[in-house]
């Protein structure tokens, strides 16, 4: 990858974390774990990948994305307001009364948003649909659906998996973040859907890994995936959940948890000295 690119994508990803603490924040409530490890991936695929246009957010060509593990809107807001979709000073509102900015994503109010989604196992097989629909329209639209490791406890998604890998759906990435994490603790403590990759080969996906927070590797994997023919691809990406906010990292108990302002407070001055750095 471009070195000017990277450095961008890498200081968009460091304002989409300062977005996600700053509504999280505000909200008093909401899940700021997961949202911090799929800040790099959802920066990538809308700053560097998808076909999308801020000003016509239901064009009919634009790439889907399925955010799968729907409490993570934090992140999937923060990264629309950066693209443009909406003003970044809107993500103060996130949960509030009258916010078009709900605790989970929703496709009738939030311009850019593909599919209201949260109850987990469900975004993957909309997503499953949306290829499918592409497949028989012949549409060059791509779709993509971000999921949780702890998600994929749910049979629904393996129902989807091989739903995708029967019908050839090709125009399909998913990307499974895997932080090791949910909300009960260790995944592999909690019901193991150990080995990851192994499963998604055994139900036909072409199955590629990625260190989720470097974009060189972010965008060797999505390249691959695009040059499949015939199958489905996932993405199984290392993350760590919290990232960039240092005692927030591989600590479960920010899975669903708000900072107060002290936390707040140290959060942002880290983030905005990572800032400071790529930027100088």
């Amino acid at each position: 990858m471009d070195e000017v690119m990277k450095k961008q994508l890498e200081a968009t990803a460091v304002k989409v974390r300062m977005g996600i603490i700053e509504g999280v924040y505000n909200a008093k409530s909401g899940h700021p774990g997961g949202s911090l490890s799929v800040a790099d991936v959802l920066t990538y695929l809308y700053f560097a990948r998808m076909h999308v246009d801020p000003k016509d957010p239901k064009k009919p060509d634009r790439d889907r994305l399925v955010l799968s593990k729907g409490h993570t809107a934090p992140a999937l807001y923060s990264v629309l307001a950066q693209r443009g979709f909406f003003e970044v000073e809107e993500l103060k509102t996130l949960r509030k009364i009258g916010s078009r900015l709900q605790g989970h994503p929703d496709m009738k109010y939030i311009p850019g948003v593909d599919m209201s989604s949260g109850s987990l196992g469900q975004g993957i097989s909309c997503a499953v649909g949306m290829a499918l629909s592409g497949k028989i329209s012949c549409d060059s639209y791509r779709v993509y659906a971000v999921l949780g490791d702890g998600e994929l406890e749910e049979g629904q998604v393996w129902e989807a998996a091989m739903f995708a890998a029967h019908n050839k759906l090709d125009n399909l990435t998913a990307v499974v973040d895997n932080n090791g994490l949910q909300i009960d603790g260790k995944i592999t403590d909690v019901c193991s859907p150990m080995p990851i990759t192994d499963k998604f080969a055994a139900f036909g996906w072409h199955v590629i890994t990625a260190d989720a927070h470097d974009f060189d590797s972010l965008e060797k994997a999505f390249d691959e995936a695009e040059s499949v023919v015939g199958q489905p691809s996932v993405i199984v990406q290392t993350s760590v959940k919290g990232k960039g906010v240092s005692f927030m990292e591989n600590q479960v108990g920010w899975h669903g948890t708000a900072p107060n302002a002290e936390q707040y407070a140290q959060a942002m001055s880290e983030l905005q000295a990572q800032l400071d750095s790529i930027e100088r």
